[in-house]
């Protein structure tokens, strides 16, 4: 079967985080009908080797194809500086990716000091490297890994004391070398943002790349004639969790009516 306009938006990430990209999607596309895949058993991507990160990505990938999507985010960082170019290569359908919005920063930043959280499959990145080359020499990146941040996540320890710590510790570091800005570099980090916020207050700007995201597949979808004008009537939005389906459904609790949320062996 053929995709068209009528054809579902495929996403997914290492988890439930890729919500955060999918609730900017579904906000800017109320009309498009969408399937997300949280891989949560194989979560955090950003530990795993290059060559075990396209094998899950390609999994991910042919589920979603197999749904008849039109178009696929792949909804983490980890996965798309590691095997998005190995996908488009591989396969036919549009792919939105998404980096961390270190080019944003560079351009907000006031004292040339800017800061990025993000998983160490991320930062060791070959696109992350290249992406950072095209920043200007005088803007000075810190790098902190996030360790352990996105393994709470998704064991439903959002607002424990122990992702506070790891937090504190983690944002300290950089905030004493000065950072103006903070650039979030994993699709789980937007639902740190209130603890963030407690922690630097009002020092720093925090930049995440889920809006542009929603753009971009929006243009794509434009550009490729595939893009839903019409509303979608009754059909919900699928979620499909291959752990423990409960941990994506709090993260969905406004969307309740309009989704449906399943656990799946993938």
């Amino acid at each position: 079967m053929k995709a068209n306009k009528n054809s579902s938006i495929g996403i997914f990430d290492s988890g439930v985080g890729g919500t955060s990209i999918w609730k900017e999607i579904t906000a800017l596309l109320p009309n498009e009908h969408t399937i997300y895949l949280a891989d949560s058993k194989n979560a955090p991507y950003g530990e795993k080797s290059k060559d075990e990160i396209i094998a899950l990505s390609v999994k991910n990938t042919e589920l979603l194809l197999n749904r008849n999507c039109k178009i696929i985010v792949v909804a983490c960082n980890t996965a798309t500086t590691n095997a998005i170019q190995f996908l488009r290569d591989k396969y036919k359908v549009p792919f939105i990716g998404i980096e961390p919005a270190i080019k944003s920063a560079s351009l907000s930043t006031k004292n040339n000091t800017i800061g990025i959280l993000a998983t160490q499959g991320t930062l060791n990145s070959r696109l992350f490297e290249t992406t950072s080359r095209q920043i200007s020499k005088e803007i000075k990146v810190i790098e902190q890994i996030g360790e352990g941040l996105v393994t709470l996540i998704e064991n439903g320890k959002l607002r424990s004391k122990e992702m506070t710590a790891l937090l504190e510790s983690y944002i300290d570091s950089m905030l004493k070398k000065n950072i103006d800005c903070l650039v979030l570099g994993c699709t789980h980090y937007p639902y740190l943002i209130p603890q963030i916020q407690k922690i630097t207050g009002s020092k720093i700007q925090i930049i995440d790349s889920g809006e542009a995201v929603a753009k971009q597949t929006k243009s794509i979808l434009e550009k490729n004639n595939l893009l839903k004008s019409e509303k979608r009537g009754g059909k919900k939005n699928q979620f499909y969790s291959n752990k423990n389906k409960n941990i994506l459904a709090s993260l969905l609790l406004e969307y309740k009516e309009s989704s449906i949320i399943t656990e799946l062996d993938f």
